[in-house]
């Protein structure tokens, strides 16, 4: 039986290989050498293998690279020939050759990394903070979807953090109502309190004094902060959160310390906050962060029996 073509499919698959033929031409993939250099781009990740592994074996940079060992054989004799690396017994198996870069290779290879550097800054630096965040959060979710993943678990450098734009208002919402009622029952009055909390922060925004961070992990919001002007000398913490999906990351931490730091840089003296005794994760990054618990009041607050509390640091 044969299958009836999929237009739909089809037409996925040309955009990706129109992708393949934009992408191949802007960053110079095209050219004989690559970055100006005489080494063609099989080559150039050959000696970049080499610099980040030393002491491989052919076999294992064959692997990493997915290269056919007759090629990389022809390729590591040009190496030889060029003087760029060194090949010696391992001191653990005298039957196998480990290579290493000469000083020749590591100056050709730290000249290659800098044009590599140069050309992709130069790639981003016309474009916004937001706009950069997003090029990378697009080629990270092309990475993990498509790419051989060794863990399903995102990298510590896999999120970004941004300042917040039109919006992210709503998702804050809708999402800290959704992630607290899910998680500890809370209704809808919560909902209405970060609601107001964020309207207020909107209509009253002073960029000098105030900021909201969004955290993003492959392009998708999955954290918030905010540091709004409580006097003149105290800044207030408000709506900690960060999605079950991306926790364990070190996001909550890392927005605290960015009020933290934005506070200092705004000359206030104090930050303050207000939150649950029973938001164990939150409780613990503050306790880290050096605030302290100053002060617990029970109240009746979102459909549950609550003990609030008020956390300070001294700056």
């Amino acid at each position: 039986m044969r299958l009836m073509p999929d237009p739909a499919f089809e037409q996925r698959v040309n955009a990706v290989r129109h992708f393949s033929r934009f992408y191949t031409r802007r960053i110079g993939l095209l050219q004989d050498g690559l970055l100006d250099s005489p080494f063609s781009l099989t080559q150039a990740r050959v000696l970049y293998e080499l610099a980040q592994r030393p002491d491989s074996t052919a076999t294992e940079v064959a692997s990493a690279l997915g290269l056919d060992h007759g090629y990389l054989s022809r390729i590591l004799r040009g190496f030889d020939d060029q003087g760029l690396i060194d090949r010696k017994r391992a001191k653990d198996d005298g039957r196998q050759i480990v290579l290493s870069l000469t000083t020749r290779g590591r100056k050709a290879f730290a000249a290659l990394d800098h044009r590599s550097q140069r050309d992709m800054g130069a790639l981003l630096h016309g474009l916004s903070e937001a706009d950069q965040a997003r090029v990378v959060a697009a080629m990270r979710t092309i990475e993990k979807l498509v790419g051989e993943q060794e863990t399903d678990t995102p990298s510590p450098s896999s999120y970004v953090l941004r300042p917040h734009r039109p919006g992210d208002m709503g998702w804050v919402i809708g999402h800290q109502a959704a992630l607290y009622a899910r998680e500890y029952g809370w209704n809808i009055g919560y909902e209405a309190l970060v609601a107001e909390i964020a309207a207020q922060f909107i209509r009253n925004f002073d960029p000098a004094r105030e900021c909201c961070w969004i955290a993003e992990l492959d392009g998708e919001p999955v954290g918030s902060v905010f540091v709004v002007q409580d006097s003149a000398e105290v800044a207030r913490l408000r709506l900690l959160a960060v999605d079950p999906k991306a926790r364990g990351l070190g996001i909550g931490r890392r927005l605290v310390e960015e009020c933290i730091a934005f506070a200092r840089a705004k000359g206030y003296r104090r930050i303050t906050l207000w939150t649950q005794s029973i938001l164990k994760g939150a409780r613990h990054i503050y306790e880290k962060a050096g605030f302290r618990h100053i002060d617990s009041k029970p109240h009746e607050g979102w459909g549950a029996p609550l003990v609030g509390e008020t956390w300070q640091l001294d700056l």
